[in-house]
């Protein structure tokens, strides 16, 4: 990788700015654009700054930069792929991303000031603290489940009060981690977990649900103003037309995280509201995980959840509408138990498995059909799941047992169970 990472900010500064002259006046620019890319300059409207430093100290780097990808700005581009590294090892990839796109973005922060009657232009945090919800939060040592009413992540469609203190308990963008309480938290805190949980619960989830404990979701880093950093990975689709052996490893995972996210020891079920093969990914290990975590909603099994009322008028405001959509997720109750499944094997595992693999004696038929039970919504839940699990079951005799799947590797010479 050619170039230290300030010589590549001054390139950037260059392409966006013209060529610096010998005067201060560059480096206030380099370092004004510097924090108008990584959206510092909208905090406290912004996820964090809990990796910033990484940034400036040279320890998060651009890959690809003489690509497409170079030009930073662009208004087409929300993910970058980068390296990380720091005192324990060497460069290790992961991906960038922005809360939301720039267009969708612009068009968010412009709802903010004319919902204050600003017109475009205004100080989007002096609006947002200005707002009845903040100054709720404002008052409250606790995050209560009336202070998230109105807000359309899907994770919010039902929340608990369990599920809400799990939030507080596991944000760490604050400098105190494991309470429940904010008395720890400043105001600018406090808008910045709002901020989160209306535009994007991609960073949430991932420090409620941490991958060093089991579940498959990528490692979170942190975050810089509006953009959030996880460690990175292969896009699944990129493994679709492997030998069969790779993709039916591949997709008895996909089956066993479903099954996981549904059934664990914490007694929350986490579900798919919507499904795409880019939701995943794998390692080099060959393991698969979660990278999109946006569309996964969370039901508490252990206090359920209460009945759906129809949104008094004053639970919508402006936090209510800054993801991009005003529209609800579906009302808990409505999520089916087989939900999750149905779009799994619609969606994803249709193009894992194709009929060539039956035609050549290498997929049985009972996967087929199994797999077009899984599939098929109208089929009762519990002949949906009982087909999954069949599917799971025949997948898990086509698994190979080498080291190229390394999650699993040498164990599963010795047991079954790998």
């Amino acid at each position: 990788m050619a170039g230290t990472w300030s010589e590549v900010w001054t390139l950037y500064l260059i392409l966006a700015l013209g060529t610096p002259d010998p005067s201060p006046a560059p480096q206030e620019k380099l370092h004004d654009f510097r924090r108008i890319f990584l959206g510092l300059d909208k905090c406290n409207a912004c996820i964090g700054t809990s990796i910033c430093k990484k940034f400036f100290k040279d320890e998060i780097r651009f890959e690809r930069w003489l690509t497409a990808q170079s030009n930073l700005s662009s208004a087409d581009v929300r993910s970058y792929e980068g390296n990380y590294t720091d005192s324990t090892a060497g460069w290790r990839p992961l991906v960038l991303s922005r809360l939301m796109s720039p267009p969708l973005q612009q068009i968010s922060d412009n709802s903010i000031c004319t919902s204050a009657g600003k017109g475009k232009s205004c100080s989007i945090e002096a609006v947002l603290r200005a707002t009845s919800r903040f100054q709720r939060w404002v008052r409250s040592n606790l995050l209560l489940p009336i202070m998230v009413k109105g807000l359309v992540t899907p994770m919010l469609s039902c929340p608990s009060q369990r599920l809400l203190d799990r939030i507080v308990r596991r944000y760490f963008e604050v400098t105190d981690v494991g309470s429940v309480q904010m008395k720890h938290f400043s105001e600018k805190d406090k808008l910045r977990l709002l901020y989160t949980l209306a535009v994007n619960q991609q960073p949430l989830i991932m420090q409620m649900f941490p991958g060093t404990e089991g579940w498959p979701f990528l490692r979170y880093h942190g975050s810089c103003g509006r953009m959030m950093v996880w460690a990175g990975s292969k896009p699944l689709r990129s493994l679709f037309s492997s030998p069969l052996e790779r993709r039916a490893d591949i997709a008895y995972q996909l089956l066993h995280i479903t099954q996981s996210l549904s059934s664990n020891s914490l007694q929350f079920s986490l579900f798919y509201t919507n499904i795409s093969e880019d939701m995943f990914g794998t390692l080099d290990d060959s393991r698969v995980f979660i990278v999109d975590t946006t569309t996964i909603g969370i039901i508490d099994l252990q206090e359920g959840y209460p009945p759906d009322e129809d949104l008094l008028t004053e639970h919508l405001d402006v936090f209510s509408c800054l993801s991009g959509s005003c529209e609800r997720p579906p009302p808990c109750e409505t999520v089916r138990a087989a939900q999750s499944f149905i779009l799994l094997c619609k969606h994803v595992i249709n193009n894992l498995l194709v009929p060539n693999d039956v035609q050549s004696g290498h997929l049985p038929k009972e996967a087929v059909s199994a797999l077009a039970i899984c599939a098929d919504q109208s089929q009762s839940d519990q002949r949906i799941i009982a087909a999954a699990q069949t599917l799971k079951d025949i997948l898990q005799t086509l698994r190979p047992c080498s080291a190229l799947y390394g999650y699993r590797y040498p164990e599963c010479l010795y047991s079954d169970k790998f």
